[in-house]
């Protein structure tokens, strides 16, 4: 197994994709922490339940993870939230929320792991960036801006923390068949399944991201295959461009 006895903190753990990353790191052997809003949702060895938004609780959490599992070789900044529509409409806490959970808590929680990890000599560190984070799309200018900044965040932190062990990298998504996606869908009166057989039509693959899709790729980047990776941002969007 690629991560034998690894001790990894996931965040967003009670979502679509954190769960199916808690799971891809399980079966590779690591102990996972998870953290989310609802300890409930959350199906890793070790439930923290917890605000991301509390920056006490975020800069907290990498020690309280390595408490817990003995240590910490990996951290994934899974946790995310979009907000949606041109920047005339939207308000003065979209912009706060999002950028307290897509920016603030991996800069948290970055900041509080590397010392834990350093000490041990080393880990990995992967965040959840977005190919709309690398090519802004239309109507999304905060959740583009948000993780656009991750992104830069990663390759900076790659750079700077390689020489102790640690990489930094991110994962670049598309759409991805999750809860929080089709949501959004019925949020707007739109039916999500009509919605995502539309989705499924643009992509080359011939369909959008399952969770387990971008779950492999952070296992990859998480352990030794990825051993000469730093500050990468992989973009995971079967073939299709950001329109």
């Amino acid at each position: 197994m690629k991560l034998n006895g690894k001790k990894a903190l996931v965040t967003g753990a009670g979502g679509g994709i954190g769960k199916a990353i808690v799971k891809a790191l399980q079966r590779e052997g690591a102990v996972v922490a998870g953290t989310d809003t609802n300890a409930d949702a959350i199906e890793a060895d070790t439930a923290i339940s917890g605000d991301l938004t509390d920056k006490a609780f975020a800069a907290g959490l990498p020690q309280q993870a390595s408490d817990a599992l003995g240590g910490l070789d990996i951290l994934v900044n899974n946790a995310g939230v979009m907000r949606r529509g041109v920047i005339t409409d939207a308000t003065d806490d979209d912009f706060t929320l999002s950028f307290a959970v897509n920016v603030e808590a991996p800069f948290h929680l970055c900041r509080a792991a590397i010392p834990i990890m350093a000490q041990s000599g080393g880990g990995a560190i992967v965040n959840m960036s977005s190919c709309w984070g690398l090519r802004p799309g239309p109507g999304h200018p905060i959740y583009v801006a948000s993780k656009a900044a991750l992104a830069s965040l990663t390759q900076c932190l790659g750079r700077d923390h390689a020489h102790q062990g640690i990489r930094v990298n991110a994962v670049c998504p598309n759409e991805v068949n999750t809860p929080m996606l089709r949501t959004g869908f019925e949020i707007r009166g739109i039916n999500p399944d009509t919605a995502i057989d539309d989705l499924n039509s643009t992509v080359p693959l011939g369909r959008i991201a399952e969770p387990e899709d971008i779950a492999d790729v952070v296992v990859f980047l998480a352990s030794d295959d990825a051993r000469y990776m730093c500050g990468a941002l992989l973009e995971v969007n079967g073939g299709k461009p950001v329109t």
